[in-house]
């Protein structure tokens, strides 16, 4: 027999992708722990590293080689990643609460959420300026500012290192772009004061030297559009202002019950708080034993310990190693251009040469997360059967429509099939819902069943129903009920009951939305998670169907295509976690708003396994016409067009190009096959789509025409 794949029993949650849950993924994926399903929290895709945002701000480093990418780092690690911003953590319930989903159950959960600003209790500050914590926000503002042009004028809060840190970066940006530029460095007492006086004064002489005003004992009282108002009554003017003062911990934690220093979770040294199910780690711990100043080495330092602890808190061991900070560490302080200021042990050295020490070592932290190893196949038995290799192919099997039964396998098999006797069954071959009538009343009838190409069970169950729902919507029918098919990987009855509960209340939530009512199920454990769902849906008119296309009529597409491209990279942890983000944003949007404007459309369909083509194809073959189809005109997901390029495929691409052999070769025609999951509708539609066309984009939907419907029988034109 073959053996079961092992249960998980423990839900070990993450809450922030800070450096030391990110080193401990790496780590984890490296040696995971059977049993145990790890949950990263974390308000977007990508977490930046804030040693390398100094010379990001100087232009020394793109966007991208600023953020380590959290949804590659999860694949490796075999986790799963939630985007979200956390509100609350109920510790009697454990559970941690997510703005817009369902509660998260843990048995042992870690925080390392990093910390905010005070900044934003400045009069004026909140509405006017941009605080340098969190990183990304700040990032993406600084970089518009920078490449604006004309004069720059820039302040920035906090005399620490960080704002001195800031300020070089600015001035030197600013400089190296032809803008002449004034940069103030305000600061309320005296500044540089954790830095020892010899390295305090090289740091004083690199402002000096780029030109940036530094004002001591300076009190700010407000903060407006163009100027920061001083108690003494100076105005500094800026029109682009930023503060690195004033620590905070993040708000939500104050509710959890928790013992906090000043905000921050007291931990033992062991990072265990006081309760011993959650640890911390990182600027948003307090080590009560021996406490340090706020900085990324000790978060950095603490991963391996941290990891050790959390494996033994999830086996049920009490071997828990203690974390001994350093009581020096080694600052390297960047200086604006490619020169930085070392300082430990009283020692002072300031150059280029600390440059490329300080480059050396945040690009090799960084290799660490941009260097994972591939997802391969596992070796054939040396004995196998026939064909294996054939069925297997070269990648992974995909997910979602990804693994759809190729087209000729599936048309064979339907060909079989005798035609429906009865009166209330209407056949209708090759559309997306059966139609049935009950008393009169027309009503459409689907069954959809997706493989689990993501590990978060909440969002696979909503990118299901929104697919299924496609079948209905594409007929013009408003969703009556539905009932829904789970099977779960083997797991522990509390870890069953948390998936069951996310997943249902995802459908639930999904179809009252539109009208509908989840009224039943089955469930079931197995080797993988996978939903499915048949839903009902009534008529008040003719049902759409493929077959009422036709010549001059105009293709409509509601939403971008890309899905399985991006889905086959991300297996592959190619595709960026920005591109994956966007991805299932456009999987998860539900269509019932679109479907109602296309009420009047001649034939629709909703664009799934078989591609943009194949799906198109399947209306002209029903109704009798061609199509030419604008490849240039078709809305790509972002990144689709550079994964196909380099040559990422879904599994079922290659089934979907021979359907329609002689087209055009390349990146973007290829994705024209791409089998897609919770597609968008495609639909033929007569006369002037202008308002149409309107009231869609009104709606949310990025629609646009991509072709029209020509009178050459079953001839697709691509151009």
């Amino acid at each position: 027999m073959r053996a079961p794949n092992l249960p998980l029993t423990r839900d070990l949650v993450l809450i922030g992708g800070g450096h030391s849950h990110a080193l401990l993924l790496r780590m984890w994926g490296m040696d995971p722990l059977p049993g145990a399903r790890v949950t990263l929290i974390n308000p977007g895709p990508t977490a930046p590293y804030s040693g390398m945002l100094p010379g990001f701000v100087a232009g020394h480093y793109g966007r991208d080689e600023l953020d380590i990418d959290l949804v590659k780092l999860a694949r490796f690690a075999g986790a799963r990643v939630v985007l979200g911003a956390v509100t609350g953590l109920d510790r009697a319930a454990r559970q941690v609460h997510v703005a817009g989903r369902a509660p998260i159950g843990f048995d042992v959960a870690s925080v390392n959420i990093g910390i905010t600003s005070a900044m934003p209790d400045l009069p004026g500050f909140a509405e006017h300026a941009f605080p340098a914590k969190p990183l990304g926000p700040f990032a993406t503002a600084w970089e518009a500012y920078r490449d604006e042009e004309g004069p720059g004028s820039v302040a920035v809060i906090g005399g620490g290192v960080a704002g001195a840190e800031l300020a070089c970066a600015m001035a030197f940006a600013l400089g190296q772009r032809g803008r002449k530029a004034q940069v103030h460095l305000i600061e309320r007492g005296t500044a540089l004061t954790a830095l020892r006086p010899a390295a305090a004064s090289k740091a004083r002489a690199a402002l000096a030297a780029q030109g940036v005003t530094l004002h001591e004992g300076a009190e700010i009282t407000e903060v407006t559009a163009t100027s920061l108002r001083l108690a003494d009554g100076t105005e500094i003017i800026a029109d682009f202002i930023t503060g690195a003062a004033g620590a905070r911990a993040q708000g939500w934690l104050q509710q959890t019950g928790l013992d906090l220093h000043e905000g921050f979770i007291k931990v033992a040294p062991s990072l265990q708080s006081s309760d011993p199910a959650i640890f911390a780690a990182g600027d948003c711990a307090h080590l009560t034993q021996t406490p340090r100043p706020k900085a990324g080495v000790f978060a950095v330092r603490e991963a391996p310990v941290l990891l050790h602890n959390l494996r033994s808190a999830l086996e049920g061991r009490g071997d828990l190693r203690p974390y001994r900070p350093q009581r020096d560490y080694l600052k390297l302080i960047s200086l604006g251009r490619k020169s930085a200021l070392a300082d430990k042990g009283g020692l002072a050295l300031s150059g280029p040469l600390m440059w490329r020490w300080k480059d050396h070592i945040d690009r090799k932290f960084m290799r660490k997360f941009d260097e994972l190893p591939e997802m391969t196949l596992p070796a054939l038995p040396r004995h196998h059967a026939g064909g294996m290799e054939e069925a297997l192919g070269t990648k992974p099997m995909c997910g979602g429509c990804g693994a759809k039964v190729g087209r000729d396998a599936l048309a064979a098999a339907l060909s079989t099939l005798p035609a429906p006797t009865r009166p209330d069954v209407t056949a209708l071959p090759g559309d997306d819902a059966a139609l049935l009538l009950t008393g009169g009343q027309r009503q459409v009838m689907t069954v959809d069943h997706l493989r689990a190409f993501i590990e978060d069970p909440e969002v696979m169950a909503r990118i299901t129903c929104v697919h299924a729902l496609g079948d209905i919507w594409a007929m013009g029918a408003a969703p009556q009920a539905a009932v829904a098919s789970l099977t779960l990987p083997r797991m522990s009855e509390p870890l069953a009951e948390r998936t069951l509960t996310e997943c249902l209340g995802a459908i639930t939530g999904i179809l009252r939305a539109e009208g509908a009512e989840l009224v039943g199920g089955h469930s079931a454990m197995g080797d993988e998670l996978s939903i499915g769902l048949t839903i009902t849906g009534l008529c008040d008119a003719a049902p759409i169907t493929l077959a009422g296309a036709r010549p001059g009529d105009t293709l409509i597409l509601t939403k971008p295509i890309g899905t399985g491209v991006i889905m086959a990279a991300e297996m592959a942890g190619a595709a960026k976690g920005a591109w994956v983000a966007a991805a299932l944003a456009h999987m998860t949007k539900p269509q019932g708003k679109a479907a109602e404007i296309l009420r009047g459309a001649s034939a629709m369909t909703d664009v799934t396994g078989f591609g943009l083509a194949g799906h198109l194809q399947n209306i002209c073959r029903a109704s009798g016409v061609g199509a030419r189809l604008h490849m240039d005109k078709v809305p790509l997901l972002p990144g689709a067009e550079e994964l196909s390029a380099a040559g990422h495929a879904s599994t079922l691409y290659p089934k979907n190009r021979a359907a329609l052999p002689f087209q055009p070769m390349g990146p973007r025609p290829d994705l024209m096959f791409d089998p897609q999951t919770a597609g968008g509708l495609l639909a033929a539609v007569s006369g002037d789509v202008t308002q149409c066309l309107q009231q869609l984009r009104a709606a949310g939907f990025p629609a646009v025409k991509i072709g029209e419907i020509t009178d050459r029988t079953d001839q697709i034109e691509m151009v």
